[in-house]
């Protein structure tokens, strides 16, 4: 899921990329709904806050939600860079960066809100603003290694794209065509994954709360160690296919050497 990049990838890397993100995005946007009362995953909805707040004069909310558009901007700006200069040295591990700040991001909701929250309006602000950085990160980090295929925090433009390539299926000629079809499958797992970590997260919530997070962390942890594991099982599969190669080999050569001895003698 994370070790290639761009056209490299295949349609199951994003498959499985695009339904493990928008899973944990759902997630965190309900859960930040429930707990902060405004979502954190998708950023159109505070553009327009912006715009109202900036039209009566409230300075200080405009303060506040420009500093989450931006942070928001800032996750994804993080997330790209990392990729586009590290990616050359170990695309795996820049592919990780951004998830490993998404999970230090999560945690740090996780503890603060189980142990120190008192719901006051500074502490919401600030919880709610690094939600939607660790958000910027996620977008921004499959989006970059995808080619801009998968999008995994919000709906609005999977939703667009979903549409138009149903009304394109009307015609035989689209049915038929393979990459249409892929593209639509990977646009309903995005949707289908992202409503049921909403969903999951309605129903938890009562009893997580906060700790919903942890939850979430762990998937993202998943995503992480799916392509180590990966690695590793290759490199040992390699090598016990190197180590069934020779076999044969050493058994050749003492074949040779008994046979040149029986001539000797």
């Amino acid at each position: 899921m994370l070790r290639k990049y761009s056209n490299s990838r295949s349609h199951s890397d994003n498959l499985k990329l695009g339904s493990l993100s928008a899973f944990s995005a759902g997630m965190i946007n309900i859960g930040s709904l429930l707990l902060f009362f405004s979502f954190s995953s998708n950023i159109t909805g505070h553009y327009a806050v912006l715009a109202s707040e900036i039209a009566k004069g409230n300075i200080y909310q405009t303060v506040v939600v420009l500093s989450w558009i931006l942070l928001f901007f800032m996750g994804s700006f993080i997330s790209n860079l990392a990729v586009i200069h590290l990616n050359h040295k170990n695309s795996y591990i820049a592919h990780s960066i951004p998830l490993i700040l998404e999970i230090v991001c999560l945690i740090t909701v996780s503890i603060y809100g189980d142990h120190f929250y008192r719901e006051t309006l500074a502490e919401t602000e600030i919880l709610l603003a690094i939600m939607l950085f660790a958000m910027g990160l996620q977008n921004g980090l499959t989006a970059s290694i995808s080619n801009f295929s998968i999008k995994t925090t919000h709906l609005t433009g999977t939703t667009t794209d979903l549409g138009i390539l149903f009304s394109m299926f009307t015609k035989k000629e689209f049915r038929n065509n393979k990459t249409l079809k892929q593209r639509a499958k990977l646009l309903l797992s995005i949707t289908v994954f992202y409503l049921i970590g909403a969903v999951l997260a309605g129903f938890t919530y009562r009893y997580l709360e906060f700790k919903m997070f942890y939850l979430v962390s762990s998937v993202l942890v998943v995503i992480i160690v799916y392509d180590l594991y990966k690695l590793r099982l290759k490199i040992y599969l390699h090598k016990r296919k190197l180590f069934k190669l020779k076999l044969p080999v050493v058994e050749l050569k003492e074949n040779i050497i008994l046979k040149k001895e029986e001539r000797v003698a």
